[in-house]
């Protein structure tokens, strides 16, 4: 079977560990800023849901990791084989109660920067061995930033533009707020599309032009959903607390009845399936392998057909006279954004996602696709067969985005 390939840590890698650090205590500060602003202003009810989002947020993210390292440590020779010392700072036995310490207090997260960081400082200055344990703690950092982003940043998004729709008017505290969110959810887009490249063989990394796709098409698709909820909360506000409670629990059962298995515990599973919940709340996001076009087409024609039904209750419990200067503009740029969002994610999956296939008879390698079909084989990602450090949750992850549209070729005997 051919041995899958273990990308290298680099410098890019080590600046983007840097900046995502930055971007973290940017998001941060910004957070607490804003927080302090609903305080001072009174607005006591927003400054408690406000932090309520952060407060939820870090506790879910705070969850996965010490799921990710309890599971790591639980491994089978786990310390022998892979050097846990090296996956996490603290990450020993010896330490357990110091990182269970830090992640109660809500500091897990941030400590896996430090430690990417250092690591990396350590492969790349020094020259030391460890690249493949870098890499490992750039790929939990990615996934994290996505469950942080979707958990925290979206929902403040929409909560800060409700806050605008609603008052017809914005401090600049909340521009700020707007474009901190806003940027946590680009870096997410392309740090973690980066991510799921890197579990491609060398000869079928993509370019820099299909990140660059990826995060429009994910952007023109989330706006409008953001959009289209802070109007529906301005005009009907108590609603929107119950069409959230309508729709998350239908989604939640959706990636239960996909199969998930991103945890290695079925309590750390139901946690990964309500935060995928969360999620879809808003985009588009695989848990499965094998083909979704079927599910992602149900997905975007409920999403579609919800955020229609929400614009048109805004349009109807509209204050004319107060929403007279943008109404008609927004009616229109957020269908346009939406339908464009779906045309540039088809041109993605058709001239720039890789089109795997997969042998019919598993873990024997079949022929290679003529006619210069693109292809790129399956095996390399296969799980069971990991090499030495290799980050099995994210390998998952890429599975289920690279086998979208696999085709599975027959064996020679």
């Amino acid at each position: 079977m051919e041995c899958p390939t273990f990308s290298k840590y680099s410098l890019l890698d080590f600046l983007f560990s840097v900046i995502g650090a930055l971007t973290f205590l940017f998001d941060v500060g910004s957070d607490l800023w804003v927080a302090k602003e609903f305080y001072v202003h009174g607005d006591f009810f927003w400054f408690g849901v406000f932090i309520g989002f952060m407060l939820t947020s870090s506790v879910v993210v705070q969850m996965f990791s010490w799921f990710w390292l309890k599971y790591d440590l639980e491994l089978e020779n786990f310390e022998s084989q892979t050097s846990v010392k090296n996956i996490m700072l603290f990450g020993c036995q010896k330490s357990f109660k110091l990182t269970c310490f830090l992640h109660v207090f809500q500091l897990g997260f941030f400590l896996r920067y430090i430690s990417a960081i250092w690591q990396g400082f350590r492969v790349w200055w020094h020259g030391e061995l460890g690249s493949e344990f870098a890499v490992y703690l750039t790929h939990d950092l990615s996934l994290l930033r996505l469950i942080e982003t979707f958990c925290e940043s979206t929902p403040q998004l929409t909560l800060m533009t409700y806050i605008m729709l609603r008052t017809n008017q914005a401090r600049t505290v909340q521009y700020v707020s707007v474009i901190a969110s806003a940027t946590s959810v680009a870096w997410m887009v392309v740090d973690y599309h980066r991510s799921l490249r890197s579990f491609l063989p060398e000869k079928a990394k993509q370019s820099w032009y299909s990140s660059v796709v990826y995060f429009v098409w994910n952007l023109l698709l989330i706006a409008p959903r953001v959009a289209t909820v802070a109007l529906f909360a301005s005009v009907l506000t108590h609603w929107v607390g119950l069409h959230v409670l309508l729709l998350w629990p239908a989604l939640v059962l959706w990636a239960w009845l996909q199969k998930t298995d991103l945890m290695d515990s079925a309590a750390g599973e139901w946690l990964y399936r309500a935060t995928v919940g969360v999620i879809w709340y808003y985009s588009w996001f695989n848990v499965a392998e094998g083909r979704t076009r079927g599910r992602s087409i149900i997905y975007h024609l409920f999403l579609a057909t919800d955020s229609g039904i929400l614009l048109v209750t805004w349009w109807i419990y509209r204050d004319s006279e107060l929403t007279q200067s943008y109404a008609f503009t927004v009616i229109i740029l957020i269908p346009l954004s939406y339908a464009l969002g779906l045309l540039i994610k088809v041109f993605y999956y058709s001239c720039f996602h890789p089109k795997l296939w997969q042998p019919a008879a598993a873990r024997r390698e079949g022929e290679d696709i003529p006619d210069g079909q693109r292809a790129v084989r399956v095996t390399f990602i296969q799980t069971g067969d990991s090499p030495q450090g290799l980050n099995k949750r994210m390998a998952r992850q890429a599975i289920n985005f690279y086998t979208q549209g696999v085709r599975r070729v027959a064996n020679e005997s």
